[in-house]
């Protein structure tokens, strides 16, 4: 439990964000799904590391100049994660 505390509270601030925000902002969002519901997906399916990550890597193509269009939360952690998180580096890292 204590350790799923940091996705928590980003999950919390997301929502935070929609409620409170992002209904005064309006919807500049050129995704589908949404940015914020994108990072709640990225957040819930891969921690708060690999979620937070990919939510930054997001954002960070999500501007004017983007064409936007249907871009989900993939299914496997980001690479540099899967690299760092796997067993068998766990294994030459003890060894």
């Amino acid at each position: 439990m204590w350790s799923d505390w940091p996705r928590l509270a980003l999950v919390g601030l997301v929502k935070g964000y929609r409620l409170l925000l992002s209904p005064s902002l309006g919807s500049g969002c050129r995704f589908e799904p949404t940015c914020s519901v994108y990072a709640i997906g990225a957040l819930e399916q891969h921690g708060a590391a690999a979620g937070t990550y990919l939510t930054v890597a997001r954002l960070m193509r999500c501007h004017p100049w983007c064409d936007g269009g249907f871009d989900p939360v993939p299914e496997s952690r980001p690479a540099l994660f899967s690299r760092l998180l796997s067993p068998s580096s766990a294994k030459k890292n003890a060894s």
